[in-house]
């Protein structure tokens, strides 16, 4: 498979740099991808407790997307699926690399879902991701924030395609200050730049500023060449946190009439907004805004304790109800979305890849199952979803599907049929109602279920794994 992929690498490249679309044809790209997020986190998406002006600006010149579907209720799973285009477990991201731990040092019976630091496990090398297709186009590919698709060497970015980063190999949370740190022992959280440690234990209020601060750089250095960079903060999060700057920039919009919350949630959120609004810029000041595509959304959902993030879905970060999988989206595009324009249809983030293949002129691999599919119509030109069903899982264990506006879920072994377009929040059964329904939608998941297990590729093991540490 080693093989296989350089060289599908290599001919792509050939092909592009050969014969391909001018610069100015074809877009940059820029994914801002949140940790944490609800779904009424933006004012855009109802949120009355935030204070959103740059999104809910960049909603109003491009569309919101009100149906988008990260393909996990967790952050390690969900960030495989968006950089392969495929479902976790297609990748064998859920689990292991995301699993239930049980250590000989913790009390009997006590299990806690962690991802831990050097567990040996990470994105296998021979994954193609959407950086590695980017940069078979010519673009240039930067990342900066959180990975958490592995922390040991052969598994960090830049050996999946980015040209720079600077960030965290995981959560910030997984440090010496972890709630749960007697049962653990994490090491100093390391900051990368590339793939050296530059820093241990760096001050959290300040990862969103430092990070968008290098993502505004790298637009002012790549300006005037083709660029897919990926901006994954690790705010909101917990520990939540922000900088000095945003607080008083946050207290002095609520003395002037805002009406949002004032705790540190929603300033945090404030500022990956004030982040937004950095990159926006960026691109306007340098001329290249218009064909700029620029994608916004989230890991998983809020915590099922932040009511006001998840209304009027359910369920939270964890769970296969709606709040923990269907993300606030928004995605801005002037040469190719209508602004002010709304789409309902159903989209994951595992088509990004197929999509932004081909609008960057790159090929999609063939030698692999890519579970995402191109939706450039249904941006567009207001097409219907290409996908029959979305499959929702967690833990690696299918628990849900959807047809249409139609959800299956299955849990503990009970069933619970919903109609999503008059039930978004998930509390009518209609089982009972629509037994034809819950039979189609039954012999989907048991053929997904089949499939998928006899056709999963395997996860990236390094033995004697070790943790990431200044030299």
């Amino acid at each position: 498979m080693k093989y296989v992929r350089i060289a599908f690498l290599i001919i792509v490249s050939f092909v592009v740099n050969a014969g391909c679309t001018p610069k100015e044809d074809r877009p940059n790209i820029v994914i801002i991808f949140t940790d944490d997020q609800g779904y009424a986190d933006l004012g855009c998406f109802g949120g009355d407790h935030v204070y959103t002006p740059h999104i809910d600006q960049m909603a109003k010149e491009g569309a919101r997307l009100t149906s988008f579907y990260v393909a996990a209720p967790l952050c390690t799973p969900s960030r495989a699926a968006l950089m392969t285009g495929c479902y976790p477990r297609r990748v064998s991201m859920e689990p292991p690399s995301s699993r239930v731990v049980a250590l000989p040092h913790v009390p009997e019976g006590k299990r806690f879902p962690v991802c831990l630091a050097a567990d040996g496990h990470g994105l296998h090398p021979d994954e193609i991701t959407i950086a590695e297709i980017a940069k078979s186009a010519g673009y240039r590919t930067g990342m900066f924030g959180k990975w958490h698709l592995g922390d040991q060497p052969e598994f960090l970015p830049t050996r999946q395609g980015f040209d720079e980063f600077f960030g965290l190999p995981y959560s910030h949370d997984i440090m010496p200050r972890h709630k749960r740190q007697e049962y653990f022992n994490f090491p100093p959280l390391p900051l990368l730049e590339g793939e050296e440690v530059i820093e241990l234990d760096p001050d959290a209020d300040y990862l969103t500023r430092r990070i968008t601060e290098r993502a505004v750089q790298f637009i002012e250095e790549h300006q005037d060449e083709n660029f897919f960079l990926y901006v994954p903060h690790p705010i909101p999060h917990g520990p939540v946190a922000a900088s000095a700057e945003i607080k008083k920039a946050y207290a002095e919009a609520l003395a002037n009439g805002v009406e949002a919350s004032s705790k540190i949630y929603e300033t945090a959120i404030h500022e990956i907004d004030w982040s937004v609004g950095q990159i926006l810029s960026a691109l306007k000041k340098h001329g290249i805004d218009e064909n700029t595509i620029v994608l916004f959304t989230s890991d998983n959902g809020a915590g099922r304790h932040r009511k006001n993030s998840l209304r009027p879905l359910s369920g939270g970060k964890g769970s296969t109800l709606e709040g923990g999988m269907r993300m606030p989206t928004v995605i801005r595009w002037p040469k190719g979305i209508k602004a002010g324009s709304d789409t309902d249809e159903l989209i994951t983030a595992m088509d990004l890849l197929p999509t932004f293949a081909g609008l960057m002129g790159a090929e999609v691999p063939n030698d692999r199952i890519i579970d995402g599919k191109d939706i450039f119509p249904v941006l567009t030109a207001g097409e219907s979803s290409p996908h029959e069903y979305f499959f929702y899982s967690h833990w690696g264990t299918l628990e849900a599907v959807r047809w249409k506006d139609w959800k299956l879920r299955i849990v503990n072994g009970k069933e619970a049929l919903y109609n999503l377009k008059s039930d978004t929040s998930e509390t009518q059964n209609l089982a009972d109602q629509h037994p034809e329904i819950v039979t189609q939608l039954k012999a989907a998941m048991q053929k997904f279920d089949k499939e998928i297990t006899a056709n999963a590729r395997p996860v990236g093991v390094v033995d004697s794994p070790r943790p990431l540490t200044l030299k």
